[in-house]
């Protein structure tokens, strides 16, 4: 391979870790939150409404009824709007983070809803209000699933990266349509396959051994 493909493949390796992180980030911040907010309206929850439980989850299921290859041409309107361009790395953040939101959402309240409900019981009963039974008991007992389950997204953040490089989003999936592709160069396709199979197992090695070391806490 020569040193231009080589510098090709260190930056589109470096759009591709920046676009998995911050839309990755961000499906933390906002789907945490929304998995809480599932968990806590449901029936028998420590805030229970059913009328905002149906309005979240329609939300969140609508969203991820979506196809991504779909939602992201659907989402170039809004991404000029916050980006100001529908091309490049920054603007494939934003369909990314759309994607991810509702599905890590659901994936948290999976791990929240497998928390033990005598000991939200016994805060209860020695007092502790919805917040306090929020943050001493339902985050902290499920932050092993809740670390899983991040790990799972960013892995398929990756997937869904390399399906935005093909509309001209850049990183390693770009790379490999433009060169290892089109131009039939496959020790390019093999560079980039070889690559993303060490950052998805490099991910995947420190959520579980994150998620473990948690869980044995």
């Amino acid at each position: 391979m020569s040193e231009i493909m080589i510098e090709l493949l260190i930056r589109s390796l470096w759009e591709t870790i920046l676009m998995t992180f911050a839309s990755g980030v961000i499906s933390l911040v906002v789907g945490l939150p929304l998995g809480l907010a599932l968990v806590i309206t449901s029936r028998g929850g420590i805030a229970e409404n059913l009328w905002v439980n149906r309005f979240i989850g329609s939300i969140v299921n609508a969203f991820r009824s979506i196809p991504f290859i779909i939602l992201l041409v659907a989402l170039i309107p809004l991404t000029r709007l916050i980006v100001g361009t529908s091309l490049g790395t920054w603007a494939a953040i934003v369909p990314l983070s759309i994607a991810a939101i509702p599905y890590y959402a659901r994936i948290a309240e999976v791990s929240l809803r497998e928390v033990d409900h005598g000991l939200i019981e016994a805060v209860r009963a020695m007092g502790g209000n919805r917040w306090t039974i929020i943050r001493e008991v339902l985050v902290p007992e499920a932050l092993p699933g809740i670390i899983a389950g991040f790990t799972v997204t960013l892995v398929t953040l990756i997937g869904a990266s390399a399906m935005a490089g093909a509309i001209g989003a850049g990183g390693l999936g770009d790379l490999a349509i433009r060169y290892g592709y089109q131009r039939f160069e496959t020790n390019v396709m093999i560079a980039v396959v070889a690559v993303l199979i060490v950052i998805v197992c490099g991910i995947q090695w420190i959520g579980d051994k994150t998620a473990e070391r948690l869980d044995r806490h």
